[in-house]
């Protein structure tokens, strides 16, 4: 694999990328808690066909995180992505990145060039509980005065729903750590997600995308996902919904080869 790059965003704040494969740019958004290495699969399996970018987005891994942080600095890391792809790209993320890809699509207009979200995780009715109102506020909070873990656990127990029993074991996993080294950015990408997880319908006047967008389901995934593919369909124009058979919300990091065949195959033809 290709060494990690680097370019300055708007702010001046470095991001680093790496930048693999020929062909179509896309740059690939990774999810909340992770860095660029969380989205490895799915960037090698389009590098056969498309220039893949993905990167550390801003308090993650090797970029830069100053403060106060502003879900809009985002756009204009992924505006400068895009200059180094040339010009122009397709974008494409998993569950809660596709907040991000579907705002940067908005802002930057001709310079994206097609969409591939897959699993977005709107809550759009009462098919389970939307986000806590507070959410973003408490996850700062704790992460100011140091639990990190908590942090963790509360995404996991009051977004995710998992059952407290399970969280002693999940703290066995060493993927835990990496959630408790990036705990801050589950209020980073709450702020991006207000207003999606709210269990209402999705705001109509948040997005202007001309781009064809993809939104795909798992065909093992929540009812609550198809709902929220479904409004996406009924607020956005050129919204293809997509179904991704015998696979659940963990396919864009589980499964990267038929993920990315669906990907290619819309976005290519």
């Amino acid at each position: 694999m290709s060494e990690l790059s680097t370019v300055t965003s708007a702010d001046g704040t470095t991001i680093a990328y790496r930048k693999t494969g020929s062909g179509p740019a896309i740059i690939v958004i990774s999810n909340v808690a992770e860095d660029h290495t969380g989205v490895a699969g799915v960037a090698e399996a389009l590098s056969r066909d498309f220039t893949v970018i993905s990167f550390d987005r801003r308090g993650r891994g090797a970029s830069g995180d100053p403060q106060p942080y502003d879900p809009a600095r985002e756009i204009e890391d992924i505006a400068a992505l895009i200059e180094v792809a040339g010009g122009s790209a397709a974008l494409t993320s998993g569950s809660g990145g596709c907040g991000l890809a579907l705002d940067a699509a908005s802002a930057l207009g001709d310079k994206v060039t097609g969409l591939y979200l897959y699993e977005p995780p709107f809550i759009v009715d009462g098919s389970r509980p939307p986000a806590p109102a507070d959410y973003v506020e408490h996850q700062n909070a704790l992460v100011a005065v140091g639990k990190r873990g908590e942090a963790v656990e509360y995404f996991m127990t009051e977004m995710i729903g998992v059952p407290a029993e399970y969280i002693p074991a999940m703290k066995q996993d060493p993927s835990w750590e990496a959630m408790v080294k990036y705990a801050h950015t589950y209020a980073y990408d709450g702020r991006i997600m207000r207003g999606l997880q709210d269990g209402r319908p999705l705001p109509t006047d948040r997005w202007s995308i001309k781009a064809p967008i993809a939104v795909a389901v798992g065909g093992n995934g929540e009812d609550f996902i198809r709902a929220g593919a479904q409004a996406l369909a009924a607020t956005l124009p050129n919204v293809t919904v997509l179904t991704l058979a015998d696979h659940d919300h963990s396919a864009f990091w589980t499964a990267p080869e038929p993920v990315a065949d669906q990907a290619r195959t819309f976005l290519l033809g």
